[in-house]
């Protein structure tokens, strides 16, 4: 087995558990959570300073801390603003997990990798009951890229170690296995191109000895 596929293996895993690791490097510490029905306020108190500071989600982080008044006053905004939302709305968002409906891009990524995956599956089985026996067609290892690739993004995106430990893997895999059929592709091209070469050649023939120099 060749080092490449392993190398490439590890460094797309320790790319994903940075991408996995960082908001949470990034965010910090902190004291509480206040939910505003939108989103979860990680928030540091100085009890000494009275003061607030929001550390994450990043759209709300603080570049100061804020006075009571004004941190209270800006959770009530957002509070309002998520009560404000039509009830089908509200309850159709925590439905999919989600606190926007720009977030739905990334739950699309989410649920196209699971239908490729679901689709890789099915379309091995019906080949395979076509021929009577098992095959794995090379849609089967297309089809396990794609959604190896989505899910992985969405799995950073949620910020899902487990999901990410388990496509980080695959995903390498699959694109090995796509490389090697293309590899085998090659090498048929050029058996073929050979064997029409030789088929086409004609064949030479031996000219007859002078019969003067008997």
């Amino acid at each position: 087995m060749k080092s490449g596929p392993i190398l490439a293996m590890i460094a797309l895993l320790l790319v994903g558990m940075a991408l996995v690791l960082q908001p949470t490097l990034a965010r910090g510490s902190f004291d509480m959570i206040v939910d505003t029905g939108e989103s979860e306020l990680l928030v540091v108190k100085d009890e000494t300073a009275n003061r607030y500071s929001i550390t994450g989600p990043a759209a709300y982080r603080t570049e100061a801390p804020l006075a009571p008044e004004d941190f209270w006053a800006l959770v009530d905004e957002q509070t309002a603003a998520w009560n404000a939302r039509p009830a089908f709305e509200r309850t159709l968002l925590g439905f999919f997990n989600i606190s926007s409906w720009g977030n739905f891009v990334w739950l699309a990524i989410g649920l196209g990798g699971q239908v490729a995956f679901f689709g890789r599956m099915f379309i091995q089985w019906v080949v395979s009951e076509k021929s009577r026996q098992s095959q794995v067609p090379e849609l089967f290892w297309w089809l396990s890229f794609i959604g190896g690739v989505c899910l992985f993004t969405y799995f950073v995106w949620r910020v899902d170690v487990v999901g990410v430990l388990g496509q980080s893997t695959g995903v390498v895999i699959y694109a090995r296995n796509l490389r090697l059929i293309k590899k085998q592709k090659r090498r048929d091209r050029r058996r073929a191109a050979e064997d029409s070469a030789n088929q086409t050649t004609p064949p030479q023939t031996q000219e007859p000895a002078d019969a003067g120099a008997a």
